[in-house]
């Protein structure tokens, strides 16, 4: 289905202002259609006469008048004329007889969409009157507040300017909503809203009572208080402000306060509100839990490094050179888990940029070749964000598989390249760690061989990783050892 956006720019002439204009409209306008209990349809004029529906919404406070997507519809002739008259005339147009849908009977109405003097597109308000009944106070409020922000909608004062950093419409209208007078009293308060107030501390009612004022009174910090009250006056003066939340007797209220401005005038102030303490706790409880899996990867790194380090001094003191090689591979292999940990202690959730660790990984391995080797290590392509689980196992194999290059592809006074390439494809992840050395023994054989290290790499590629492993003569000299892993784990 072609965007909002696809479609004006492909049957239009509208200039990227009023397309923004019309995606602005169409972010905010499940407001409208619930207070209006109406199927919202935006309409753009088109070369021959007629009009393209762009965008549709559909309420959740009463049953929709289409079952059935308008977007992309043409609607012609008769079918148009409620949306010429408000296009050509530029004002709200509400005559004529019910029409039918699909055995759905509904009401016509047209609202002109003005951008500064120019009138862009219609909105096509259509009400579904099968379940026509006597409206409640709630309804009747509902009704009253979305025929002023019709009004607005053809003044070109609604939507209000979007605030940096809101991505969402709410507070939505079965949150809670409360309708001011132009004092800033309160003359309208659905039961939800009423409840909101009462978790903050209110024992009374909300009606009458100065809104801005009660709820700054009732905040527990004096500082937010002022601001939540001035945030209310200013949408009862004409402004449009920043969402707010509102705190209080360990309860939070999330506040958006908007003008009704019909006609250009303030009348009052439209004031939604939901209830998002339990939202809020939630946040702190993840938040918290996050901060402790960072702790706990600190503290893994840190007694990792503490092992390493008595595993070095072990290795001093020991006087055979095989113990004391021993001691210092198992050295390596504890710092690279360490270095895992360490960036996971500093990473927001359980994955990890695993360059950063291989190209550290590389360089302590080649820290520790032999003093006269002239071997250079280097990583082409890049392995990406790895989840933790399998760049713990991950750094172990690559550890080992440089290693095992540096010190066995060359001589003592050779020179050469270890190259650490990765890549991804089809959904794997592929290694390969190539020298241009010596090569493999005549007789080599992975499944035979006795090094400790190869069969640590073994295990772990087939075992924990899922992955397969093949190490073979390079073309052209030297050798190489091949992973591919699935990057996503079966459980």
């Amino acid at each position: 289905m072609s965007t909002l956006r696809d479609l004006v720019e492909e049957h239009t002439a509208l200039s990227a202002s009023d397309v923004d204009q019309l995606h602005r409209l169409a972010g905010d306008w499940q407001l409208l259609s619930d207070l209006s209990f109406a199927d919202l349809l935006l309409w753009v004029p088109v070369a021959d006469g007629g009009f393209l529906c762009v965008a549709q919404v559909r309420p959740t406070t009463a049953p929709t008048a289409y079952h059935d997507d308008q977007v992309g519809k043409m609607a012609l002739g008769p079918k148009a004329a409620h949306l010429a008259t408000a296009l050509a005339e530029q004002r709200i147009w509400r005559e004529g007889d019910p029409v039918w849908h699909a055995n759905v009977p509904a009401r016509h109405e047209a609202i002109p969409v003005r951008r500064g003097g120019e009138v862009i597109g219609v909105v096509g308000r259509d009400t579904n009157l099968a379940a026509t009944r006597v409206p409640s106070q709630l309804e009747l409020n509902y009704l009253q507040i979305a025929d002023d922000l019709c009004r607005m909608v053809a003044d070109g004062t609604f939507p209000p300017p979007p605030h940096p950093g809101e991505t969402t419409s709410a507070p939505r209208v079965g949150d809670g909503l409360l309708r001011l007078d132009s004092a800033g009293r309160v003359t309208y308060a659905s039961p939800n809203a009423q409840s909101a107030y009462r978790r903050l501390g209110l024992t009374g009612d909300l009606l009458g009572e100065n809104l801005a004022k009660l709820t700054g009174q009732l905040t527990s910090d004096p500082l937010e208080g002022r601001e939540a009250d001035s945030r209310i006056s200013a949408a009862i003066a004409g402004d449009a402000p920043p969402r707010r939340e509102i705190e209080a007797r360990g309860a939070t209220v999330l506040v958006r306060a908007l003008p009704l401005l019909p006609n250009g005038q303030p009348i009052g102030a439209l004031v939604l509100v939901r209830d998002v303490t339990d939202v809020r706790r939630r946040d702190r409880q993840l938040m918290t839990k996050d901060a402790t899996i960072r702790e706990i990867h600190h503290r893994v790194k840190n007694n990792l490094q503490t092992v390493a380090a008595l595993l070095r001094l072990q290795a001093r003191r020991v006087g055979s050179a095989d113990a004391r090689s021993a001691l210092e591979e198992s050295v390596r292999r504890v710092a690279s888990i360490a270095l895992v940990h360490e960036t996971l202690s500093l990473s927001l959730d359980e994955t990890v940029e695993f360059d950063t660790i291989v190209d550290r990984v590389a360089s302590m391995v080649g820290e520790v070749a032999a003093p006269e080797s002239r071997v250079r290590l280097r990583r082409e392509g890049s392995f990406g964000v790895l989840a933790a689980e399998v760049a713990t196992s991950l750094v172990m194999v690559v550890t080992e598989l440089l290693q095992n290059a540096v010190e066995h592809a060359y001589g003592p006074k050779d020179s050469g390249d270890v190259v650490l390439a990765a890549h991804r494809w089809r959904g794997r992840l592929h290694v390969r760690v190539a020298d241009t050395g010596k090569g493999l023994p005549p007789d080599f054989n992975l499944q035979d061989s006795q090094r400790l290290g190869l069969q640590i790499v073994r295990t772990l590629v087939t075992g924990e990783l899922g992955g397969t492993l093949e190490l073979r003569p390079r073309q052209g000299g030297g050798t190489e050892a091949v992973l591919v892993l699935p990057l996503t784990r079966s459980k």
